[in-house]
């Protein structure tokens, strides 16, 4: 972390909306693996736009040159927001591009509404998604390299950033399973399947895995998807 982002962070404000509350339905979905923060009061138009300001530049500064290119100070000209403004909203880089996987996760998670998964099984419908979330970081190497980074760095000051994204890619997984209230054994699944598509990711970038094997790992992983269906049994 830079020495100027681990300074001004010590006296930084809490971030505005950084630990937004989940919905009722990410709540009850997310609380076996996740600790309760308290509610953030919600963004103004005016504050919720200059977020969103500052979470494209900080995607567009990684997916030209990865972690190292996001540079708070350059962060805050490219989104026309004062320095000491910047780490009011996120104080360190780190925090700032674990919002940013949490923002992208949300796209995905539209684009993914749009155009449901077409498998037969719940296994198929998430292991297609979670495929499809992939080849979409494949396209901005980058950009991925530089949130999974951050979020390999990160620790405890973190860990509202860090709820979202597991949040986030809880929520994926279960609207692919077709899922509204899923048992402990389906939730424990899905943490695991996260951790594996996490795992996958970091492999694939560190060069030590291929798209095939990737995509392998996450069909096997899904399995375990129908050993937890009460209907199974």
């Amino acid at each position: 972390m830079p020495a100027e982002a681990k300074a001004d962070s010590k006296n930084a404000r809490p971030a505005p909306g950084a630990s937004a509350p989940a919905t009722p339905a990410t709540s009850a979905r997310s609380t076996p693996h996740s600790i309760a923060h308290p509610a953030s009061p919600p963004l103004t138009e005016r504050q919720e736009a200059r977020r969103r300001r500052i979470l494209h530049a900080s995607a567009q500064l990684a997916s030209r040159g990865g972690f190292d290119a996001v540079q708070m100070r350059e962060v805050a000209e490219s989104s026309q927001v004062a320095l000491g403004t910047l780490y009011r909203y996120f104080p360190s880089k780190v925090h700032l591009l674990v919002a940013t996987m949490q923002d992208q996760l949300e796209h995905m998670h539209g684009t993914l509404r749009k155009k449901p998964p077409a498998g037969d099984t719940a296994a198929e419908r998430v292991a297609e998604t979670l495929m499809r979330a992939f080849r979409a970081l494949q396209r901005e190497p980058h950009l991925a390299d530089a949130m999974v980074r951050a979020l390999t760095f990160a620790d405890r000051s973190v860990s509202p950033e860090v709820d979202q994204v597991s949040r986030q890619t809880t929520v994926i997984i279960l609207d692919a399973m077709g899922l509204d209230d899923p048992t402990p054994a389906q939730l424990s699944a899905v943490r695991v399947i996260e951790h594996t598509w996490h795992s996958a990711l970091i492999t694939w970038l560190s060069g030590r895995a291929s798209i095939a094997q990737v995509k392998i790992d996450i069909e096997t992983v899904c399995r375990l998807i129908d050993l937890t269906d009460p209907k199974g049994r």
